[in-house]
């Protein structure tokens, strides 16, 4: 599968929003949580077009990843990938790619309790860190 990543534009805020809602319905409606308004504002509320990469195959928006730095670490936010495209190994490319921009520092990232994607994260080198009844910490030291 051909893929490729284009820096994010203000444009892409909605599409992404609707994405998030559509990606993490599953997971947070196990744990109770879904809100069709919430899970969509709050990418907009965090919405970092500079750090962010629109994940595109054939032209068509396929996902997206932010790579936040901060003070002591970069944050891995935003990992969205429609789900026509999941499970095709399609996620450990974009995640390594995007990774080896940081090989050098530590990169960490919150996911929801029980979901699949955190075996992905584990297979790229997170580890636990905490968690709380919603969210598991995980962190990737540098190479």
């Amino acid at each position: 599968m051909t893929w490729s990543l284009r820096p994010a534009e203000p444009a892409d805020i909605e599409p992404l929003a609707d994405l998030r809602a559509e990606v993490m319905r599953a997971d947070l409606t196990r744990l109770g949580r879904y809100d069709d308004h919430r899970v969509r504002q709050r990418l907009r509320d965090a919405f970092t077009p500079s750090h962010t990469s629109i994940i595109e195959i054939a032209a068509a928006l396929a996902g997206s990843i932010t790579l936040r730095p901060a003070a002591d670490r970069h944050w891995l936010e935003h990992f969205y990938l429609a789900p026509q495209h999941q499970g095709q190994g399609l996620g450990s490319a974009i995640l390594e790619a995007t990774l080896a921009r940081a090989r050098h520092a530590t990169v960490s990232l919150i996911v929801l309790q029980g979901s699949p994607a955190r075996r992905l994260y584990e297979r790229h080198g997170f580890r636990y860190e905490s968690e709380d009844p919603i969210d598991v910490t995980m962190t990737r030291q540098p190479l």
